[in-house]
C-alpha cells in the first residue's frame, strides 16, 4: 500500500538538472542528432506470409495422422507459427484439399477432404 513518497519541488529540480547534464554530456552535439532525425521517410514494412519450403502435398502429409487439424496442430506439425499456420490451412482449403468440419469464434477444425 506505500511506495514512493512525492519528491519535493527541490529535489525534483536537482534530479533534473542532475539528468540534463548527463545527456549534454553524452550527446555534446544536437546538430547531428537533428539531421540523423531527419533522414527520410520510412518505408512499410510489408509482412507477408510465408510458407514453409513445402509442396501441398508434403503439407497434407504432415497434417495426415493429426486427428482434428487445428492452427494449433497444423502450427506443430509443419513447424511454423500460428499466423504462417493459419495461411497455409486457407490455402489448402481453397485448394479442396482440407475441407471445414467443426469449431466456432475463430477456432476451426479441418479434415482432410
Amino acid at each position: 500500500m506505500g511506495g514512493v513518497k512525492k519528491k519535493s519541488m527541490a529535489a525534483m529540480e536537482k534530479s533534473q538538472d542532475s539528468t540534463e547534464t548527463a545527456q549534454d554530456q553524452a550527446a555534446p552535439s544536437k546538430g547531428k542528432k537533428a539531421k540523423e532525425a531527419k533522414s527520410g521517410p520510412q518505408q512499410k514494412r510489408q509482412l507477408s506470409f510465408l510458407p514453409p519450403k513445402m509442396n501441398d502435398a508434403e503439407m497434407i502429409k504432415a497434417l495426415t495422422p493429426l486427428k482434428a487439424i487445428t492452427v494449433f496442430t497444423a502450427s506443430r506439425a509443419l513447424g511454423v507459427n500460428a499466423s504462417v499456420a493459419t495461411g497455409v490451412i486457407r490455402d489448402l482449403e481453397s485448394k479442396s484439399m482440407l475441407k471445414r468440419v467443426g469449431g466456432f469464434s475463430g477456432h476451426g477444425v479441418w479434415a482432410k477432404s
